[in-house]
């Protein structure tokens, strides 16, 4: 996998792979192969809690996934009060 390589070759250059403790990353699926790449690479003594922890999902992904979902359900709502205030504005 190119990216965990890369990454992993970062991480050594700046001579980072035995003080790192989490990588966040978004809820991607590549992002799983990714974060197992890394765990056979890193040394897990050097992990907190032997790595159990390297996988963080950012919250403001996940967030925004959230508010997407909701205004799936809520958009033609939203879009039939700017329509009526957009026709009453008009009347003003």
């Amino acid at each position: 996998m190119t990216i965990s390589k890369v990454l992993l070759e970062c991480l050594i250059d700046f001579n980072l792979d035995e003080t790192i403790s989490t990588i966040t990353v978004d809820n991607c699926t590549t992002n799983d192969g990714l974060i197992k790449n890394m765990l056979e690479k890193l040394d897990p003594t050097t992990l907190i809690l032997d790595g159990r922890f390297l996988d963080m999902s950012c919250c403001a992904h996940i967030l925004n996934l959230i508010v997407r979902d909701g205004l799936d359900i809520v958009g033609h709502a939203i879009e039939k009060v700017r329509d009526a205030d957009a026709f009453w504005s008009k009347k003003g």
